[in-house]
């Protein structure tokens, strides 16, 4: 009896036990955190293809425009994009540049036969449209701005003729230009496979976005090499709508050709730093013409956003309206000038403004440097010459002839066949005013010479005169 509390007591601790147990048993399970995604989901990009492949083309040359007697003349292949129902498709100018007609495979099978291509020869951007009764799957755009370096795409189309061919890999850079690929440049570069035949097919983001046209690769193979290049999704819209609506890119312009402000170059213009874009060429009635901007102006802002480079002339410009009157900040013999330009339409022929009155030749100074002094011989520019090469008439200047090893000369970038115009800010007619003009300058500073390469450019060269 005396054992009987003791022996109640464990019984009560035993059922209060049992029953805390049942209750804590008939909770719900705590989900796990981060619960483990299935295979498919995160191992395959299947859905995304998916999403893509119906609006991917194989596009074939059928017929190329007569050439000259023994050029090849094998039809062009590659791939390309449709970006509306009715039967419009993006691809690459060098895919069907010179093709007269041709034939376009749908992913399903279906061909189409058409003439209808227009061309962007200056962003590597062709447009080829198919007539359809029914409507067409598209692809949809996404923005290439957004994209980050790192972030996983898929490039798509037909490799070695090899149709539906998916290859994956990241953004291995953004916004690359100056590649010297085309006149206008926006590329997003990947490390996605892609060989001949991609031309033209889709570079896509994990949403199934296009986010580039695939167009060129880096290689000395011939094959890939881990370097591809993909004109921005960006750049390749507006060019298709252009296309589309007027037959022919329509760009905004200035009417200017531009390169980047090198260190030299800034310092012989008083620039503090190298910000901002040099005027190599100003054409003939363009707005920049109209508003008084000359050869060897550097560019340091447009609508008041600082230009770093020529990229930013490309992009800043490509945005303004045409019609619309902008501020451009010129540094200008040490000075900032503002010049009023209206935006105008780029014109299909440009040609560089006319050659200004050359100004009295300046006097030799006692010790001045020489032709001769700096490894240069020259001849003076013929009308014979500039007729012959078909540069503007009335083009005046000094060819350089001759170029001395490890002179001055050599060493300063010049070489045969430039032609000087200017030296400093005193126009060249001659040999003899380019002599005189030349010991005229500065020992200290050097001579910043204007000079026309055989291309058609205008360039400056800071020629060292110690």
């Amino acid at each position: 009896m005396k054992r009987l509390p003791l022996a109640i007591g464990f019984l009560a601790i035993g059922l209060f036990g049992g029953m805390y147990a049942t209750q804590l048993s008939s909770q719900p399970a705590v989900p796990a955190l981060n619960p483990p995604l299935t295979g498919r989901e995160w191992q395959s990009v299947a859905p995304v293809v998916k999403r893509v492949m119906p609006g991917v083309v194989c596009i074939e040359g059928k017929g190329r425009a007569k050439r000259v007697a023994g050029e090849d003349t094998d039809p062009g292949f590659g791939s390309g994009i449709l970006i509306d129902p009715n039967g419009v498709i993006l691809t690459c100018n060098h895919v069907v540049a010179d093709l007269d007609s041709v034939e376009v495979t749908l992913n399903d099978g279906r061909k189409f036969t058409t003439s209808d291509i227009r061309l962007d020869p200056k962003t590597d951007l062709a447009l080829v449209k198919i007539e359809s009764k029914d409507p067409l799957p598209v692809v949809e755009f996404g923005d290439s701005d957004a994209m980050e370096v790192g972030d996983r795409v898929l490039a798509i189309g037909a490799p070695f003729g090899l149709t539906g061919s998916v290859s994956s890999g990241i953004v291995s850079a953004k916004s690359r230009n100056n590649l010297k690929l085309n006149t206008s440049e926006d590329f997003l570069q990947t490390d996605a496979a892609m060989n001949p035949g991609n031309s033209g097919g889709p570079l896509v983001n994990m949403d199934g976005l296009v986010v580039g046209l695939t167009s060129a690769i880096k290689t000395r193979s011939g094959g890939f090499q881990g370097v591809g290049l993909a004109v921005s999704s960006n750049l390749a819209k507006k060019t298709g709508a252009d296309l589309l609506k007027n037959g022919g890119a329509r760009r905004p312009s200035f009417g200017v050709a531009v390169r980047d402000l090198d260190e030299e170059s800034a310092r012989k213009a008083g620039a503090k730093t190298t910000s901002g874009v040099v005027v190599m060429r100003v054409f003939e009635e363009s707005p920049a013409a109209k508003a008084g901007v000359t050869v060897g102006d550097v560019i340091t802002k447009i609508n008041g956003e600082a230009i770093k480079d020529t990229r930013d002339v490309q992009r800043i410009t490509a945005a303004l309206p045409v019609g619309q009157v902008v501020d451009v900040l010129l540094w200008r013999d040490g000075k900032f000038y503002v010049g009023k330009v209206k935006v105008e339409e780029e014109r299909r022929v440009l040609k560089p403004d006319a050659a200004a009155p050359a100004p009295p030749a300046p006097m030799p100074l006692p010790g001045g440097v020489t032709a001769d002094m700096v490894g240069l011989s020259l001849t003076d520019l013929t009308a014979e010459s500039v007729k012959k090469n078909g540069w503007p008439a009335g083009l005046k200047g000094a060819v350089i002839t001759d170029v001395k090893k490890n002179s001055l000369a050599e060493k300063s970038g010049l070489a045969r066949g430039l032609i000087v115009m200017k030296v400093d800010k005193t126009a060249i007619t001659s040999a003899a005013t380019f002599d005189q003009a030349l010991q005229a300058a500065n020992t200290e500073k050097g001579a910043l010479l204007h000079v026309l390469r055989a291309n058609g450019d205008v360039d400056f060269v800071v020629l060292k005169l110690k």
